[in-house]
């Protein structure tokens, strides 16, 4: 692995354009890859897709995106991530794709290997599932803009969690990295942070990975702030916990080696109990922190 560990600080994983770039060849895996990708008010970027399919979806600010082969799709985004649900684009491997902002901003580009090149496309705000996953202190918000069962791709699976401050989510810890059919899928995954601020004052949260018996064995716990990343090829993943008074905002990124494009997991044995108590316990009162929007201004 060129990374030096599973826990990617702030600007430890900037290359040129991208205030983080993750790639399976640096991560040294097979499928799953993410950018970050930083532009001034009328800055642009341009890349070739490769052997991936990418989402580009606006962190903050809004873009306009467009192929190759002519597509072109004009995202709205948003101010922030706990803001509200943005809107996206789809491209699909083998293309050419830039990326403007006239106001700039900071887009979230999530990729994965594929075979198959799918139709690029616009995903509507309006369109994202947004859940509500867990109870009590285990509470939290799961955008669903790219899950298996949400948005076509050909290996790419994205989401967006966010977790009020003070809770655990991620909980209980689980795990995907062998493939046994109907049971559990095989993925890599990745974690990118944003922590809201609170009473003027910058946040954060921590991250657990123990290991699974496959894999690498996987084994961190990270303090995560703002910008951060970590890796999780193999292994028991959970809690991602939340410091209290500030919320915890992570974008999920998953690919796997499966013929199969599906979230399958296990829970740990030691804690998968903690399940059978949410039906009798509320969802944090918080939450939601905002739903989809009922149709897109474009």
């Amino acid at each position: 692995m060129n990374f030096r560990g599973f826990h990617l600080r702030a600007g430890q994983a900037a290359d040129g354009p991208y205030a983080l770039d993750i790639t399976p060849e640096k991560a040294g895996w097979g499928h799953s890859s993410l950018r970050v990708l930083e532009l001034p008010p009328g800055g642009g970027h341009s890349f070739p897709t490769g052997d991936s399919e990418w989402i580009v979806l606006p962190l903050s600010g809004g873009c306009t995106v467009t192929t190759a082969s002519g597509e072109t799709f004009e995202l709205a985004g948003r101010k922030g991530v706990f803001d509200a649900v943005t809107d996206f684009a789809y491209v699909p491997r083998d293309e050419e794709v830039r990326v403007e902002s006239a106001g700039g901003g900071r887009f979230a580009l999530t990729g994965a290997r594929c075979r198959n090149r799918l139709p690029a496309r616009y995903g509507p705000a309006s369109g994202v599932p947004v859940e509500l996953r867990g109870a009590g202190s285990c509470s939290r918000q799961v955008n669903n803009f790219a899950a298996a069962g949400s948005f076509a791709c050909d290996r790419l699976i994205a989401v967006e969690v966010l977790t009020p401050g003070g809770n655990w989510s991620s909980y209980p810890p689980h795990k995907h990295d062998e493939c046994r059919p109907g049971e559990e899928s095989e993925l890599e995954e990745i974690y990118y942070f944003e922590i809201a601020d609170a009473a003027g004052r910058p946040g954060l949260g921590y991250q657990r990975v123990t290991p699974s018996g496959h894999g690498r064995g996987t084994d961190v716990l990270a303090e995560v702030r703002g910008g951060d990343a970590v890796l999780i090829p193999d292994g028991w993943h959970g809690p991602s916990i939340a410091a209290p008074g500030h919320d915890m905002y992570y974008l999920n990124v998953m690919a796997g080696p499966g013929e199969t494009r599906e979230w399958l997991i296990c829970d740990h044995p030691d804690h998968g109990w903690i399940r059978s108590t949410w039906p009798d316990q509320p969802v944090d009162p918080r939450l939601p922190l905002y739903n989809a929007p009922a149709g897109d201004a474009r």
